[in-house]
């Protein structure tokens, strides 16, 4: 006899910050630094519906940057220190802070997506554009309009 154990999903932030399975929250997200695996190694969730794009990219660098150059200029002006100290504690606090944050914020958008079970869109009227009725055909009227006027549509 088999018992079923219903796991409580947790948080998508929760999930995102630690890099785990949304759906069971133990499991491995990623297989490298930034790759996702193909399924969570403990509840075998399918990761084929996970593609948060350059969403992560962008969100880190933008708000990463804002933070580092807001402290960088009150420290410029405060303390008016060498540039070459400037650059010196700039660009690595840059670097290290988009490296830093862009695994949680890339875990995070998939935890939302499973969440909100974000996919493909998908189209149900493919190519059935104007059925209903509701169409008016104006090359149809300018054709005959040219027609009665003597003119043709292909002598322009």
């Amino acid at each position: 006899m088999s018992v079923d154990v219903q796991v409580e999903s947790p948080s998508s932030l929760s999930a995102g910050l630690r890099c785990r399975c949304p759906q069971c929250g133990e499991g491995k997200l990623f297989a490298g630094f930034l790759k996702i695996a193909p399924r969570c190694e403990r509840c075998g969730l399918d990761f084929g519906f996970a593609e948060p794009a350059d969403g992560p990219a962008f969100f880190v660098m933008s708000g990463v940057s804002i933070v580092v150059v807001a402290v960088w200029a009150w420290w410029a002006v405060v303390a008016q220190p060498p540039i070459w100290l400037q650059f010196a504690t700039v660009l690595p606090a840059l670097v290290g802070g988009c490296l830093f944050t862009l695994r949680p914020v890339k875990a995070w958008l998939v935890a939302e997506q499973y969440l909100h079970k974000a996919e493909e869109a998908r189209w149900q009227s493919l190519g059935a554009h104007g059925d209903g009725g509701f169409t008016y055909d104006r090359r149809g009227v300018s054709d005959r309009q040219a027609a009665e006027s003597g003119l043709s549509s292909t002598t322009k």
